[in-house]
């Protein structure tokens, strides 16, 4: 039997979190550069991958790491998967991609959890919407008091983030330790409100409201990380990674001991080396 651990840590119980909106690897520093560098979301580019690098080394010091707007492995991304190359490039032994949008060669729209930790099990979820193409991926790590981490991309749209909200709060409803990661394309006080009338208690980890976005001179607050109250927050922060059009969003924060004291079993341990392709 292995016991669970945080490798990065000298604490056992402090878990090293971090969200980030890669944007496919494209280095966005400027409104213009959305037009400019347009080509880029459809053919590849040589610098893309030097990002990716640099996100790499980024990542490297984070037990999980929640990513959206990854490409899976088509013509604009050099057929790589940037879930693969990142935790290759940044030592995570347990990787999943979600894609959410599969345009065959032209895009492969994803979501993608890295994680030095070993996980129990991953459920796929499609989010509702008028638009298809969203999706969060749930990981379940402990056993007994388990810890579920979501890594979420949610809509733009009011009325379909709302239901996408809704749908995350009937999962998460009778659980204890809950953590959801990722771009929420909105403000923490939209979504605390929502999962609160839909009966679930979460907190936001940011002190004050740090903005995300754009990422050059941020104004609003997108990318956050969003914990149950059984968890305590040791360190928040906004990051100065001015790579996407999006700032990553870091957080440590403290585990009850119901989690990390249970132990894993080998064969109960997700590999987590999968990519999902629907």
């Amino acid at each position: 039997m292995d016991q669970i651990k945080l490798q990065q840590h000298k604490n056992p119980t402090i878990l090293r979190l971090l969200s980030y909106n890669i944007q496919v690897g494209i280095q966005t520093r400027h409104f213009a550069d959305y037009i400019i560098a347009s080509w880029q979301h459809l053919l590849p580019n040589q610098k893309r991958l030097e990002n990716l690098y640099k996100m790499s080394q980024l990542l490297k010091s984070y037990d999980l790491v929640a990513l959206q707007e990854v490409d899976g492995g088509s013509v604009r991304s050099s057929f790589i998967n940037q879930v693969e190359y990142l935790a290759n490039y940044a030592g995570f032994p347990h990787w999943y991609h979600q894609c959410n949008r599969n345009l065959g060669k032209i895009a492969q729209h994803s979501n993608g959890l890295l994680s030095k930790i070993p996980v129990n099990k991953i459920i796929n979820h499609k989010l509702p919407g008028l638009i298809p193409g969203r999706g969060a991926i749930e990981a379940i790590i402990g056993n007994g008091q388990n810890l579920k981490i979501f890594v979420a991309h949610l809509a733009l749209g009011k009325r379909a983030r709302k239901l996408q909200i809704q749908y995350l709060a009937e999962i998460i409803q009778d659980s204890p330790h809950v953590i959801i990661m990722g771009d929420l394309n909105c403000s923490s006080d939209e979504l605390l409100e929502h999962f609160d009338k839909n009966n679930v208690q979460l907190k936001d980890t940011a002190s004050e409201q740090l903005a995300t976005f754009p990422s050059w001179q941020p104004t609003r607050q997108y990318d956050h990380i969003l914990i149950s109250p059984s968890l305590e927050v040791v360190s928040h922060s906004v990051l100065p990674n001015l790579i996407s059009d999006h700032l990553p969003v870091a957080l440590e924060v403290s585990l009850p001991a119901s989690i990390l004291s249970t132990q894993a079993r080998k064969n109960n341990v997700h590999p987590m080396r999968i990519s999902n392709e629907s």
